[in-house]
């Protein structure tokens, strides 16, 4: 038996001194380098006693060793958590508990928080900070840059990545070797990524964006990828010059193109724009191609499935879809009640199907069985359309999860701490249009009879137990909330009633 992410996206690059990461001090990372640094790291996952199929949880900054600790997995058998470093303890907590973690990697300055959660759970604890720095990569300079890669069949789990629903606890979608690789190998091929291309990498890599599209299908490539810590204009507009193609957020888009330095000239030698993980405004794509002369190519996707459609590469990418179904997935507009496919044109529940798709939820068999059918569809809670020609829109979710700035915000989580608060009756969050997220977050706060809450302290008392993304951008005070004959509130009316309020952000 063979390892099949592991030797098509790593292991055929072994001994290979081209580079792999140009980092922002000039410097770059060659293939091999790498390889070495995912194998030491292999061997000190081993040596912890961690066996293959062992879960792996790292809360990290992004960094080349964080990457390869991704690459350590892959070789070793073991089975890669990122998460989210915007996460508080109090939900880091769950997701260690959940997924059973043997091994947790963090930033040194979280260890003293996260050392007794380890200890009860009977997880070992390694430190990886910003620099490359850390427990993990100190004991790894000593082990040997190679390491017996351990065999793995394609259904063999990956990865876990946890997602949120509108209900319910958070779900750890089971992503399997084949899931990663097959959909890496379309995405590669589709959007024509080869050897030369240069990828401006300032995703995040806990999400599925940053680390298994644009990492994996530039491993699949060959090519290389300037690596940037975050979002950073200035240094983003400094390294454009040397790239080839580009993924990333509505964000990335609008403040690149907020800067006068971002023209025409700039990118004129550039090959791709893509946008994903959040609605892109129809607005951003006249002004992106009216100031470069490209076009944004947009996809769907989802943590369960990567990607799911795509714009295409050659042909009409029309602003406000997201593109075709791609090679080997298949893919259903249906009514959510009956299942049935609805007519062309009509909007329903979209479902999918394909190797893309995940293996179920972690621990979660119920859950799995009532989203992913017998026949291999997974019902992905999204409501679109497919018009004539065959293009896929999305016009919202049958859930009401928010998607801002590609991160996944689970309303009921926000309300249940917005409840708590003296004087507040109850709350309502919901998402709503901004040009820079996609969707940012509003809070609507119901008094308790005859209190009046301090609105101030009660979004400090969110921000101090939420992760930032979380964050409601506004709270708003409210006589009370719309409700339907069965007592359940009607965001949609709510999403409409305020869906202009962030317009000119």
């Amino acid at each position: 038996m063979v390892n099949p992410l592991f030797d098509r996206l790593f292991a055929r690059h072994s001994g290979r001194g081209d580079p792999f990461l140009h980092l922002p001090d000039g410097s770059t990372m060659s293939y091999a380098d790498f390889l070495g640094q995912a194998a030491r790291i292999a061997h000190v996952l081993r040596d912890a006693g961690l066996q293959p199929g062992d879960r792996v949880a790292a809360q990290v900054e992004k960094s080349p060793q964080a990457l390869a600790l991704y690459g350590a997995c892959a070789q070793g058998g073991f089975v890669f958590l990122p998460l989210n470093t915007a996460y508080t303890v109090d939900e880091l907590t769950y997701f260690f508990e959940d997924s059973g973690a043997a091994l947790i990697v963090c930033d040194a300055g979280q260890a003293a928080a996260l050392a007794p959660i380890a200890d009860r759970l009977g997880a070992q604890l390694e430190t990886l900070n910003a620099d490359g720095s850390g427990s993990l990569t100190g004991k790894a300079a000593s082990r040997p840059d190679s390491f017996a890669t351990v065999p793995r069949g394609p259904d063999d789990l990956a990865a876990i990545l946890y997602t949120s629903g509108t209900t319910g606890r958070s779900k750890g979608a089971m992503l399997s070797q084949d899931n990663l690789l097959s959909n890496a190998e379309t995405l590669a091929d589709y959007w024509r990524f080869t050897a030369r291309d240069v990828l401006l990498h300032a995703l995040p890599i806990f999400h599925t964006h940053g680390l298994f599209v644009a990492t994996n299908v530039t491993l699949v490539a060959g090519g290389s990828m300037i690596f940037l810590p975050r979002l950073d204009i200035d240094r983003m507009i400094a390294w454009l010059p040397k790239a080839t193609t580009m993924m990333g957020v509505p964000t990335f888009y609008t403040r690149l193109l907020d800067d006068p330095r971002f023209t025409r000239d700039l990118v004129a030698h550039m090959r791709l724009f893509v946008s994903g993980s959040a609605p892109l405004l129809a607005e951003t794509h006249i002004r992106f191609e009216e100031r470069t002369g490209h076009r944004i190519l947009e996809r769907y996707g989802m943590t369960e499935t990567n990607m799911n459609t795509s714009n295409p590469y050659d042909g009409e990418r029309r602003a406000g879809t997201v593109g075709f179904p791609l090679p080997g997935v298949d893919l259903k507009v249906c009514d959510p009640e009956t299942g049935a496919e609805v007519p062309t044109g009509e909007v329903g529940q979209i479902e999918v199907r394909g190797r893309n798709v995940f293996k179920g939820y972690w621990q979660m068999p119920d859950k799995t069985a009532a989203e992913l059918r017998a026949d291999g569809f997974f019902i992905t809670g999204d409501l679109g359309i497919r018009d004539a020609d065959g293009y896929v829109t999305i016009v919202g979710r049958n859930k009401d999860l928010i998607i801002s700035g590609g991160y996944n915000i689970y309303p009921k989580e926000i309300e249940l701490i917005l409840d708590e608060q003296p004087g507040v009756l109850e709350s309502a969050v919901i998402g709503v249009p901004h040009a820079d997220f996609g969707e940012t977050v509003l809070a609507l706060i119901v008094a308790e009879p005859g209190a009046r809450p301090d609105l101030e302290a009660v979004s400090a008392a969110a921000r101090a137990r939420l992760a930032r993304f979380k964050h409601p951008r506004r709270l708003i005070l409210v006589d009370e909330l719309p409700r339907n004959t069965m007592g359940k509130v009607q965001k949609n009316i709510l999403r409409d009633t305020y869906k202009d309020l962030f317009a000119e952000a």
